[in-house]
């Protein structure tokens, strides 16, 4: 899962940050609200946390002008202010939910995974599966008939990625831009490289599941 963090408090963004990476969340973390609008607009976020009172943009504005550009990623509004006039005009700007600081960390963390679920994205604690294999997402561990694998932190992600589109086309773009991020320098060679060290590492531990290769558009995950 890809989110954006818009925080202007450099101290409290990093301490989310640390937070979502520990429970295996891939982040980018701006600090005002121009920043935000334009990492936004990319559209390849599954959610975005996002602090009202920003520099340059407001959190309210920026989401006004997320919306009107017909991008839906669901959106937590972070901020000091508590009262129900902001609590509305945070929702009517296209919000999807709204947390006031101070907030415990398991708070934040169970209303992402709730948005997560009513996006259709239904995240397990531990594994997910397909076929023959299992993905563990705590040791970052591929496990097969024949035993289990470590990944690397990118072969972790370009898995879990096919996993939540499983039988459906990913695109070299899509996984340069929710792996590596849309402003990455990788390429389509980075990409085909780590294609390769999880197909050996799938037929490592005895999986019949093979990513194909369609050419001049992607790769699918297939039984």
């Amino acid at each position: 899962m890809k989110l954006l963090l818009v925080e202007d408090e450099r101290q409290l963004s990093e301490a989310l940050a640390e937070l979502l990476s520990k429970n295996k969340y891939s982040i980018d973390a701006v600090y005002d609200g121009e920043a935000g609008l334009d990492y936004a607009l990319t559209g390849v976020y599954d959610v975005i946390v996002l602090d009202i009172m920003l520099p340059k943009l407001d959190g309210l504005e920026l989401l006004r002008q997320l919306r009107s550009a017909g991008i839906s990623t669901p959106t937590i509004l972070l901020t000091a202010k508590g009262d129900i006039k902001d609590k509305v005009a945070g929702l009517d700007s296209g919000a999807d939910d709204y947390l006031a600081k101070p907030f415990a960390a398991e708070e934040l963390l169970a209303r992402i995974r709730a948005l997560c679920r009513r996006k259709g994205e239904i995240i397990p604690d531990d594994t997910l599966s397909f076929a023959d294999f299992h993905l563990n997402l705590s040791s970052y561990e591929l496990e097969g008939e024949n035993g289990s694998v470590r990944l690397t932190s990118k072969e972790f992600e370009i898995i879990r990625h096919f996993l939540y589109k499983p039988h459906r086309v990913v695109t070299k773009d899509e996984l340069i831009e929710k792996v590596w991020g849309f402003d990455s320098e990788a390429d389509y060679n980075n990409i085909e490289v780590y294609i390769s060290f999880i197909r050996k590492k799938l037929d490592h531990i005895g999986s019949k599941a093979m990513i194909t290769t369609l050419r001049g558009i992607g790769y699918k995950l297939e039984e």
